[in-house]
């Protein structure tokens, strides 16, 4: 039976990732994850593709304060209430419109120093909202094993190169690519799949330094663009868009709540096979 083994998020979108023993799984995703972005002084999506470093800093967040620490590796943490908002502002999240409002404080002087040029704080009108694409993301571990043990030096394919919110273990490499379509109950949340997640740059940065040190990009490329010769290999083809693809996106049914060690169970009994 799949279990979770592991789960991440993380306040402002782009810093490190926490990795909670239980989550809330609202309509509209954990609303603490991504409670937070960046965008730069155009108001345009500022994250670990502009500046992979962003992933040394720690955020904290405690909505009932609410409070909100930022802490870096090189200066002292700043920190306070961030409930004082400015301006309102609308961000381009890939073709999608999310409303929010900068955060007064000294958070954005404090970033802009630390990136090196101008950057602002913003909270999202509707919690939850701040993720790429839909709410759910997930992943077997036996996928990253598998994309580690077929790549040559692939040891330094870390699990949080993918910030995927929810991991599986018990899973068979690529199974969960099989989900398309159908309705996953997560611990106490229904889910249903939709599809891959296309990958970015990001996957390339070390998720301790943010610095560019592996071609996790190619290295999927590598056997999942290719033509299977074996079929007990578990290899998948990119999309027709050419999209590099890894794990899946999910939108919520049923809210509820995920821990460590939750069963993992399909609902419904068609599967759609990897193409």
């Amino acid at each position: 039976m799949p279990l979770v083994s592991r789960l991440g998020t993380t306040p402002v979108k782009g810093t490190a990732l926490h990795h909670p023993q239980t989550v809330t799984v609202t309509d509209n995703g954990v609303l603490e994850n991504r409670r937070f972005h960046l965008v730069d002084a155009q108001y345009r999506l500022y994250n670990g593709k502009q500046h992979g470093p962003l992933v040394r800093l720690t955020a904290e967040f405690d909505a009932d304060s609410p409070h909100l620490r930022l802490r870096f590796p090189d200066r002292p943490s700043v920190e306070g209430r961030a409930a004082d908002l400015g301006e309102a502002v609308c961000t381009d999240f890939y073709g999608r419109d999310v409303d929010g409002h900068l955060v007064e404080g000294p958070w954005s002087a404090a970033l802009s120093d630390f990136v090196g040029e101008e950057v602002h704080l913003v909270a999202v009108d509707r919690p939850g909202d701040a993720v790429d694409v839909h709410p759910v993301t997930l992943i077997s571990s036996a996928t990253i094993e598998h994309l580690r043990r077929v790549t040559p030096d692939g040891g330094p394919l870390d699990h949080r190169r993918f910030r995927m919110l929810v991991e599986v273990d018990g899973c068979d490499v690529h199974e969960e690519d099989t989900w398309a379509g159908r309705r996953v109950r997560i611990g106490g949340a229904t889910v249903h799949v939709v599809g891959p997640v296309p990958r970015c740059v990001v996957t390339n940065e070390n998720p301790d330094s943010g610095v560019v040190d592996f071609n996790t990009l190619k290295a999927i490329v590598r056997y999942r663009g290719e033509l299977a010769t074996d079929l007990s290999t578990p290899v998948a083809h990119l999309p027709d868009n050419g999209a590099v693809i890894l794990g899946m996106y999910a939108t919520v049914e049923q809210p509820g709540e995920i821990a460590l060690g939750d069963r993992v169970e399909l609902l419904d009994e068609t599967a759609v096979q990897p193409a």
